[in-house]
């Protein structure tokens, strides 16, 4: 008996945009990943880190994961690289493979350099459904990197704010960053120079820098009372005594949150600022039902995300699936 042909499908960066998924789908696809997981009805593993080369300044990130509801298993591979905007191109491009998991058949490749942008920006949005000030009306986003657009439009679509803040480190990108939100939203964006001047009385706060090493550039004194902050940069970005105002604090994934080199509150976790004994909860169990959002007007809350495979993996499986259904991709003979 021969061996059964097998083929595996790519979608390229303009199949994925030609499929024409929008903000609702990816919501509702990184809803339904955030509560498999609260369930416990995925198998998610810590990323893991590769760095080529330390000149190179970047690294690669890899994103393992088995959403159960779904029936599929996927691997993502994302790179990292702060001086990528030197030479034309964005600073993460990835990579995402679906798998069968019943037998390890591969389904697809996948462009996943949107998925990335639109399923982080969800993930900022789901949370800030359950854990911001219902009525919540100014944004201050701090960074303009590949995610930071679909945080705003995301955010944005959700609680239809009166003022949007952006800043970035340099001035021709947060400048490019409001002309661009200013075009899909069609309401004013400020465009502030100090990251100052956007934090102070934001409703909801998001720090999605680009830095190279850590540097507290966002200052606990800045954060309101109801606030809702959400930091997921490479670099810490924030103070120390951040989490020392907050009353709740809620990651994505606590296994991947205390372990790794990188992320906004790395520093926290090896202090012992963050812990088990003051995390309130992942997400996936405030929006499985398992524990409670916010509770009062007044209560400060960070929300950190280090990026969940499920959500990757959730986004992607309705894009197949979609892609199959229209007939969209490349057929490559796998063998």
């Amino acid at each position: 008996m021969g061996e059964q042909h097998l083929d595996i499908l790519f979608l390229s960066g303009p199949d994925v945009t030609a499929l024409g998924v929008t903000t609702g789908d990816v919501l509702d696809a990184v809803e339904a990943a955030l509560r498999a997981q609260g369930e416990g009805q995925v198998v998610l593993e810590p990323r893991q880190h590769l760095i080529p080369d330390p000149s190179f300044n970047g690294h690669f990130n890899l994103l393992r994961t088995y959403v159960a509801p779904l029936g599929v298993a996927g691997v993502k591979v994302v790179g990292d690289y702060v001086d990528n905007y030197r030479v034309g191109l964005p600073s993460e491009l990835a990579l995402l493979t679906l798998y069968d998991p019943r037998t390890g058949v591969p389904l697809a490749i996948i462009d996943a350099t949107e998925i990335t942008e639109r399923r982080t920006g969800a993930v900022t949005a789901i949370g800030a459904r359950h854990l911001a000030r219902v009525g919540s009306k100014v944004l201050g986003h701090v960074g303009a990197r590949g995610t930071a657009y679909s945080n705003v439009v995301m955010l944005d679509a959700l609680f239809d704010f009166d003022e949007i803040r952006v800043t970035s480190r340099r001035q021709e990108s947060r400048r490019q960053f409001g002309a661009e939100l200013e075009d899909a939203l069609g309401k004013p964006i400020r465009v502030l120079d100090t990251v100052e001047d956007v934090v102070r009385g934001a409703d909801i706060v998001v720090e999605a820098t680009r830095l190279e090493k850590p540097a507290p550039i966002v200052l606990t004194e800045w954060i309101a009372p109801g606030a809702m902050v959400v930091p997921y940069g490479t670099m810490s970005a924030v103070e120390l005594s951040l989490t020392d105002v907050m009353d709740k604090i809620v990651v994505d994934d606590w296994a991947q949150c205390r372990q790794g080199q990188f992320g906004s509150l790395r520093a926290h976790v090896e202090s012992g600022a963050l812990s088990e004994s003051n995390l309130h909860a992942e997400l996936g169990q405030i929006v499985a039902g398992l524990a409670v959002g916010r509770e009062r007007d007044d209560e400060r809350i960070l929300l950190w995300h280090r990026g969940l495979a499920t959500t990757d993996v959730a986004v992607g499986h309705m894009l197949y699936q979609r892609a199959v259904a229209a007939d969209i991709g490349t057929t490559l003979r796998y063998r």
